[in-house]
């Protein structure tokens, strides 16, 4: 068995009984549990696992919301790929939308140069970002900054995105099943995201594989809120056709 595939098979037995332990995913997997330790903190530097005593928990099951620096390191690879191929989605002009996140703000880094667009944001670094390109207006919509995410929320931002009407939004989430929807762990951040969605006449989730089967806390949209998910090639096949069967164009990055 290759590292990635005992990895992923780490992933997968984590997810299904809510934790594992060293010594048994050693015995399970016949490798040493040096090799399993190890396989454990590439999982925790990929941002999926949280290391705890004799063996480690999805992060996703403890309710824990990394903090951004952590999630930008985490699947910044698949990240880049996903960036790349919203592109096709990007009109050469209009308004669009792009929520906080690790995976939009590597939209936000390439747009293009020639592009003339408004672009609303709730992200103080994507902000930052686009403000000294000369062809796009960056309106922000204002608020409290959470400082984990960086994301602008609560009465401002809503009141806003009330009145705003962008050709694509890229929303982004930490956690989508066919059951539940959309979900993120922090209630302010689910009702802004949730304005983005009715403020978008074209929505765009971005979202690596490892978000597609999870549900978190507050959920702020449903499967029909979706027109595209652009995620990477390591979506489950049957959770793509599940996805697909609801009506959402699935691209792989």
């Amino acid at each position: 068995m290759y590292a990635e595939e005992r990895q992923a098979a780490i992933v997968e037995q984590a997810r299904s009984r809510g934790r594992v332990e060293v010594a048994g995913l050693a015995q399970e997997l016949n490798v040493t549990t040096e090799t399993v330790r190890r396989d454990l903190s590439v999982l925790e530097r990929h941002g999926v696992l949280r290391r705890v005593h004799g063996g480690a928990i999805p992060v996703e099951r403890l309710g824990f919301e990394p903090g951004l620096a952590d999630r930008d390191r985490a699947m910044s690879d698949e990240k880049e790929r996903i960036a790349r191929a919203a592109l096709a989605e990007v009109p050469a002009e209009g308004a669009i939308l792009l929520d906080a996140g690790t995976t939009t703000a590597r939209l936000a880094e390439i747009l293009p140069a020639e592009a003339t667009l408004t672009v609303v944001t709730n992200s103080l670094p994507i902000a930052l970002t686009l403000s000294s390109r000369p062809n796009l207006t960056v309106l922000t919509v204002g608020g409290r900054i959470r400082g984990r995410t960086a994301a602008m929320v609560d009465a401002w931002a809503l009141r806003v995105l009330e009145d705003t009407l962008v050709d694509v939004a890229f929303v982004g989430t930490n956690g989508l099943s066919v059951e539940r929807g959309l979900t993120t762990p922090d209630t302010a951040e689910a009702a802004v995201k949730r304005a983005m969605l009715r403020a978008a006449r074209h929505t765009v989730v971005l979202a690596d594989h490892t978000k597609i089967g999870n549900d978190h806390f507050a959920r702020f949209g449903d499967t029909g809120d979706i027109d595209v998910l652009i995620t990477d090639r390591g979506i489950d096949p049957d959770q793509a056709g599940s996805l697909e069967a609801c009506g959402i164009r699935v691209d792989r990055a």
